[in-house]
């Protein structure tokens, strides 16, 4: 079946009156994993001051294993101005809720240490792989230099009891000064296909774009904005624009993110060219494409 072609926006201001609501991804839109996208962040500031009949929000929606006010800690140090955007709520935030509902359980933190924050002031009690009731995956103890391939014994271990597995982190790779780095969704579907239970927190699941509109109409004691008044800004298609379509939210995809290689702009000199064909192989389409996000 052919699809009606996806436009580029060179300028997103070009759309910007459609909008109430701007869910925008973090990693490989704000930054890359060490420094901010200034464009961006001026592109967001400039999108909140617009007027409307209600006001303009922007809410940062990261698969962060960590909770927002981590997020936003370094995010400051990135230089991403806080007046791009209202609230930020992430896989950390929904993780720890998910946590919360199993008050005194034995978990097992499965990643880096610098994740450890996602555990604090919550009823539970932190134990070895070998005493868990319950796993909490938000990444690779070391992503990078291992792969998923380095935790198959663990996860074969957690298999044979059953262990049931929160993922905090859905994203397969990010982006990090240029290079992707592999992320707990990698480790989480690996244990899925050995049949393990695994729970996702964060997109593209519904629970995060449920709970992004209802934070939204809490910032201004108004109901949640019109989902048809509601863009996802990304650069994932597995994450970002799938999880916007399931919701039925409009979606458009950043391409100098984590499939600029595939797109043929890895180098900032390369503009981006004609990608119908690879779209047309994507199980979903955004609604538009945006090489980076820029007013």
């Amino acid at each position: 079946m052919s699809h009606p072609p996806v436009p580029t926006l060179h300028h997103f201001a070009a759309v910007a009156e459609r909008y109430d609501l701007i869910l925008c991804d973090v990693w490989g839109v704000l930054h890359d994993g060490r420094r901010a996208h200034v464009a961006a962040g001026e592109a967001l500031i400039r999108f909140r001051a617009l007027p409307g009949p209600r006001p303009r929000r922007v809410i940062l929606v990261s698969n962060a294993p960590r909770p927002w006010a981590g997020v936003q800690t370094i995010l400051d140090g990135y230089g991403v101005p806080r007046e791009a955007y209202d609230a930020i709520l992430t896989s950390g935030d929904l993780t720890r809720r998910l946590i919360a509902e199993h008050p005194g359980a034995r978990v097992h933190h499965l990643g880096p240490a610098r994740d450890a924050p996602i555990f604090a002031g919550l009823d539970l009690t932190l134990v070895p792989a070998d005493a868990a009731e319950r796993v909490v995956c938000t990444g690779l103890f070391d992503d990078d230099t291992e792969t998923e391939e380095d935790y198959r014994d663990t996860l074969a271990a957690f298999r044979e009891k059953n262990v049931p597995m929160i993922c905090a982190n859905p994203d397969l790779v990010v982006e990090r000064d240029k290079k992707l780095i592999p992320c707990a969704g990698l480790i989480a579907q690996a244990y899925a296909a050995i049949g393990g239970s695994v729970v996702y927190a964060g997109k593209p699941y519904r629970p995060v774009y449920e709970t992004a509109l209802a934070i939204a109409g809490e910032l201004d004691g108004m109901a949640p904005p019109d989902p048809a008044r509601v863009v996802a800004v990304g650069d994932a298609i597995r994450t970002d624009i799938a999880g916007a379509s399931a919701y039925g939210l409009p979606s458009i995809l950043v391409a100098r993110g984590i499939h600029a290689e595939e797109l043929g702009v890895t180098a900032d000199h390369h503009a981006l060219g004609d990608i119908a064909e690879w779209l047309a192989r994507q199980e979903v389409r955004p609604d538009a494409v945006i090489e980076r996000l820029v007013w």
